[in-house]
């Protein structure tokens, strides 16, 4: 018998729909691998069109005709409430799910999972605040108000670089406006989502509220996009990405949110607390192993202290210790996925081939007891700093989306502006000054949907996130993202004193 059948049967996660855990209609299943250790560690449901269609019946019959149809805001809220109070509880559990799948720290993903549950709180708070207008109309003997509905079912399409993050920045709007959603998370990080899903439904959610389905792009994103029951479809992932899906949403006149790349400037001048700066840019950077959207991966430095800054930097980058992402010691993790390690060491050699210089990392990494990746190295990445980098690179203008920071010298404000706005992505920046003069006058300036401030990937349940130009469409968070989940009704009441000739238009 060979020694691959002795193997324990890796424990199986089904779709879950209207409330239940459902296999594939299909009989298919897929792979999860740990990034850490290369392994396969669990198998997830192979979605096709037949059970998107299920789980967007589903959701589309609870909007409807089920009992949260007929709930009250109040009723919404109270539930939202309690579903924080169990991921509260499970975050510990839930944390280890997202590092298993996808190699990011565990300090890093328990302190999401704690944090997750305000965003729970903070909707279920709003639900009930939503509130129409009367309207002073021009026309006597009307009333007319409006009010403001849920869109419909909700697509909300999900990345693997912070699943269960991400996935709340979409559930907790939709839910607050009293939609419903169907959840496709990226088949690199399932498994988490999953467990997420399973709570609504022990706090009280009516079946088909919180629905998910895993799978491919082709046989599960494309067949949900194009669901003729879906009203909207919010996406966070690559740009190119988000533009496949807005196109096909557009076809159908779908409404659509889409929170895509970037390629952030972290702008440091000469007057800025130079140790809190480059904080700053290691953490902007090579926290969660750079892949993150809003990573600060130019860091455009004043001539007059690049130098000194460089060397800086590279003194704190040095001592970065990579390895298990579960060991609190550990600070950076693997890459999350094949082929998204490849793209990043691919990155290296074109940023050598232009004439940029790798002063620090450069290469492939390793970490003691990883497994995985050629050679058995795991699929790490040596934090890298290039220094001589010109704007027009494309390591300076394409997302890597790893722990790559392009080093750019500027020599003014004007120069500096000119260079952190020459990019197709405006998604965040950071400024670093202690001229508050020029932190408001870059601030108004810079192409960005978030500017920071002596700061670096601060967020908040309370604060509206997007980008402009690439970085996408919408936003999320703060009361601005619940509008992204209603549309208006106008009514009109005839008060009585309207009458006369029914062919003409009063």
């Amino acid at each position: 018998m060979p020694a691959s059948d002795l193997r324990p049967a890796l424990p199986r996660h089904a779709l879950r729909i209207h409330g239940q855990d459902r296999p594939p209609a299909g009989g298919q299943w897929f792979t999860t691998q740990n990034p850490f250790t290369g392994e396969d560690w669990a198998e997830v449901a192979r979605g096709d069109a037949r059970d998107v269609d299920a789980a967007v019946q589903s959701a589309h019959a609870a909007l409807t005709t089920g009992p949260w149809a007929t709930m009250s805001a109040t009723q919404r809220g109270a539930l939202m409430l309690r579903v924080a109070d169990l991921i509260a509880r499970d975050a510990a559990a839930l944390a280890a799910l997202e590092v298993r799948d996808n190699g990011k720290l565990y300090a890093e993903m328990l302190g999401q999972l704690n944090y997750i549950p305000q965003w729970f709180r903070y909707y279920g708070g709003l639900a009930d605040k939503i509130q129409g207008s009367t309207l002073p109309l021009d026309k006597p003997g009307y009333f007319a108000f409006t009010r403001h509905e849920p869109v419909g079912v909700v697509a909300a399409i999900t990345p693997w670089n912070s699943p269960l993050l991400l996935a709340t920045w979409k559930i907790a709007p939709a839910l607050a406006a009293g939609c419903t959603v169907v959840i496709k998370p990226s088949e690199f990080t399932s498994v988490s989502t999953l467990a997420l899903a399973a709570l609504f439904d022990e706090a009280g959610f009516p079946p088909g509220v919180v629905n998910v389905v895993t799978g491919f792009g082709p046989e599960v994103g494309s067949p949900l996009v194009e669901h003729p029951l879906v009203a909207k479809v919010s996406f966070t992932g690559s740009d190119a990405t988000g533009r496949h899906i807005n196109a096909q949403a557009a076809r159908l006149l779908k409404h659509t949110a889409m929170e895509l790349g970037g390629k952030s400037p972290n702008i440091v001048f000469d007057d800025a607390d130079l140790e809190q700066a480059v904080f700053g840019a290691i953490s902007g950077i090579f926290a969660a192993t750079g892949q993150t959207c809003i990573a600060g991966s130019r860091l455009l430095v004043q001539d007059s202290i690049h130098d000194a800054f460089v060397e800086r930097l590279l003194a704190v980058a040095r001592t970065a210790r990579l390895g298990d992402p579960m060991d609190p010691g550990t600070q950076v993790g693997p890459v999350t996925t094949p082929p998204q390690y490849r793209k990043v060491l691919e990155y290296l050699d074109i940023g050598r081939a232009e004439g940029a210089t790798a002063v620090l990392g450069g290469e492939a990494g390793h970490a003691p007891g990883c497994g995985g990746g050629p050679a058995g190295q795991g699929w790490f990445v040596q934090p890298t700093v290039f220094t001589g980098v010109q704007p027009e690179m494309r390591i300076a203008q394409e997302e890597v989306f790893g722990p790559v920071l392009s080093v750019i010298r500027f020599k003014d404000e004007a120069d500096a502006l000119r260079i952190a706005n020459g990019v197709r992505f405006g998604l965040a920046a950071a400024v670093w000054t202690r001229d508050i003069g020029r932190a408001i006058r870059m601030s108004e300036r810079l192409q960005a949907g978030t500017v920071w401030v002596n700061t670096y990937r601060a967020v908040s349940f309370m604060a509206p996130f997007g980008g402009v130009k690439d970085s996408g469409l919408g936003r999320e968070n703060g009361q601005d993202a619940v509008r992204e989940y209603l549309q208006t009704k106008t009514v009109w009441l005839n008060t009585g004193a309207v009458a006369g000739n029914p062919f003409v238009l009063r």
